[in-house]
């Protein structure tokens, strides 16, 4: 019903600009877009459960290289009020050469998961975590390479589209986590050969545009602006930024707070640039990344800042990250080893942006 609501919301939305667009004369300014007007409903904010992309190897041993979140986890984040699972995989092991079907017993791994979800009222973000590559042989080659086509990765969603769109709880297609770096094709030509490819087979799931250059969120203006132009035939499109509040926007952490060169509106200045984006282009957005250390309580008053300020402007997001394969040492992991971490308590206050906002 959700996905329906906002597949019509954006028919309507396209509809409405388009009777209002203007006839341009030359050295007329065009008329900026009016703010945008949410009616869906709230969206919920939630929680990266990594495991399924992990290791070097491809396709890898299941449990050694790689493996699944479990039914436990989602027990938990439900019981913090975090709906939303973002769910990384790699395009190597689901479909373990190019053009060939999806491979049956990944294919049943993924699936046990989302039904898993789905029995919890949960939604699931399926996020390829491919950055624009694939592995063949030991080289991580482009899409759009002799060895990696255009027309494969596509290939690849179609199917996915086709095995889960029958699905109510995915409340997306993450289509490529964190572009970066291309130099044979544009993330824009990639991304409109995935949707277009993607809209032959499922025309009302959530399609989810990551950005370029690491999907930056600070960036986005610059390195994302010609991600507004993708046609979309379902006018059913979020785009979806990364942020991390470290000095190089890296998620690393190396040093400390202060060397960091944070302070407690960091991470609101890191998003405010894709949030101003959306809303001066009429979309809707999603932060897909953001996490910070426990190993100082500032950092958490960062996290908090930005939440509020995300929630205030009708944009959720999922943390990085949890799941079982993080070791326990892991700054950024909120897997409850041990009972709840710090950022939990943070994370929890912000279940879903708030509707009132969305209007």
């Amino acid at each position: 019903m959700k996905k329906q609501v906002l597949c019509l919301l954006g028919i309507a939305m396209s509809v409405f600009f388009a009777s209002c667009k203007k006839k341009s004369a030359e050295g007329e300014s065009k008329p900026k877009p009016e703010p945008q007007t949410y009616t869906a409903p709230a969206q919920p904010f939630g929680v990266n459960l990594a495991g399924a992309e992990f290791g070097n190897t491809y396709p890898g041993t299941i449990n050694q290289h790689y493996g699944y979140p479990t039914a436990a986890d989602l027990d938990y984040f439900k019981s913090k009020g975090l709906m939303l699972i973002r769910f990384p995989f790699r395009w190597e092991r689901i479909q373990r050469s190019l053009y060939a079907e999806l491979d049956v017993t990944e294919l049943a791994r993924m699936k046990t998961f989302v039904d898993a979800a789905k029995a919890r009222n949960m939604f699931v973000l399926l996020d390829m975590h491919n950055y624009c590559r694939r592995k063949v042989g030991d080289v991580f080659e482009e899409i759009g390479s002799t060895a990696v086509p255009l027309e494969s990765v596509g290939d690849a969603w179609a199917k996915l589209a086709a095995a889960f769109k029958g699905y109510d709880n995915i409340w997306g297609y993450g289509i490529m986590n964190e572009p970066y770096g291309l130099t044979k094709l544009t993330w824009f030509n990639i991304a409109q050969s995935i949707i277009t490819k993607i809209r032959a087979v499922d025309n009302k799931t959530t399609i989810v545009v990551g950005g370029d250059s690491f999907s930056s969120a600070s960036r986005w203006p610059e390195v994302s602006n010609n991600l507004k132009d993708l046609n979309d035939p379902s006018s059913n499109l979020f785009y979806e930024a990364h942020t991390y509040f470290d000095n190089d926007s890296s998620g690393n952490y190396d040093q400390s707070y202060t060397d960091e060169k944070a302070n407690e509106n960091t991470g609101v200045q890191r998003v405010t640039p894709f949030v101003q984006w959306l809303k001066n282009n009429n979309k809707r957005g999603f932060v897909g990344e953001y996490g910070v250390p426990r190993n100082d309580a500032r950092w958490l008053v960062v996290l908090e800042n930005m939440l509020k300020y995300l929630n205030a402007n009708c944009v959720n997001g999922c943390y990085w990250a949890a799941g079982p394969r993080w070791p326990e040492d892991e700054h950024l992991s909120i897997q409850p080893w041990h009972g709840d971490l710090p950022q939990t308590a943070i994370l929890q206050k912000y279940p879903k942006t708030n509707p009132e906002n969305c209007k």
